[in-house]
């Protein structure tokens, strides 16, 4: 028994797991909460096709840059730090960028967002990731991965803006402002050309953007069989009151090998929070 135990000990402590989730908006049923740049310099609208494939939203504008943006689709608009990982895709088509008639390069960034406790003169604080600086070119797939949400240093590749660095005069985020604030009180995803820092004049721009996706990731803790993030005598309870062979959906039966037995037991004791 002794022996058993020791290996169902061991193979306990390499159940943990992941589950995964992730929407797409192909503009296939509309825009999904996403818009694009109006106004006197041109309109933005959904077409059902050109995309990749199909529908797609397709920009004609001259100013100083673009934007596309969500503040009201909760699928992107939220705490984003309630998961452990964010991965931001969107494909791109640039039909033409160009200034003054001579083609050009803009920067391709994506954009998180706070509207809240915004410092006097700026609209917002924001966490930035620059994908590339673009021009005329096929459909592409631009994406970024936030490995980890709740560190405070803004990771390799991403900006910040709130504030501004008093020697390089750099955009910054605030001193009291870190990157897992801003995603946890993330307001708008914004996929644009108006990098913090730089200035444009005005540009003609002609873009497509289709499958905008979001895909989160989230570890599941072993032995927490009622998944409230804890183990402790409630998942114990599943455990005894499951005892035995599973039929269907059996959350006790951590190892998946269709029985409740020493081996989920031992999950829960290993794992008790």
């Amino acid at each position: 028994m002794k022996n058993l135990l020791i290996s169902a000990a061991a193979s306990a402590m390499l159940l943990g797991s992941a589950t995964a989730d992730q929407t797409v908006v192909d503009f296939e049923k509309g825009a999904a909460g996403w818009t694009g740049s109006q106004g006197g310099g041109g309109s933005t609208v959904v077409e059902t096709t050109g995309g990749n494939p199909g529908a797609n939203m397709h920009t004609v504008f001259n100013n100083f840059g673009i934007e596309f943006r969500n503040n009201t689709n909760p699928d992107f608009v939220m705490d984003y730090t309630q998961h452990d990982s964010v991965t931001l895709s969107i494909d791109l088509e640039v039909i033409d960028i160009s200034f003054f008639g001579t083609p050009a390069g803009r920067p391709w960034l994506v954009e998180i967002r706070d509207y809240q406790n915004v410092p006097a003169g700026y609209p917002y604080v924001s966490v930035w990731y620059l994908f590339e600086w673009v021009g005329a070119g096929p459909w592409t797939t631009w994406s970024v991965t936030i490995e980890d949400t709740g560190v405070a240093e803004l990771p390799a590749g991403w900006g910040g803006y709130g504030a501004e660095d008093p020697d390089t005069f750099e955009p910054i985020l605030p001193a009291n402002r870190t990157f897992t604030d801003v995603l946890a009180g993330a307001d708008e995803l914004a996929f644009h050309t108006l990098q913090p820092g730089y200035f444009f004049g005005f540009t003609d721009f002609d873009l497509r953007i289709d499958n905008i996706t979001i895909s989160t990731a989230d570890s599941v803790l072993p032995g927490d069989a009622n998944g409230d993030g804890v183990v402790d005598v409630a998942d114990l309870t599943e455990v005894i009151l499951a005892w035995g062979p599973c039929a269907g959906a059996c959350p006790a039966d951590f190892d998946g090998d269709g029985l409740v037995d020493v081996v989920d037991l031992v999950t829960v004791i290993s794992n008790w929070s």
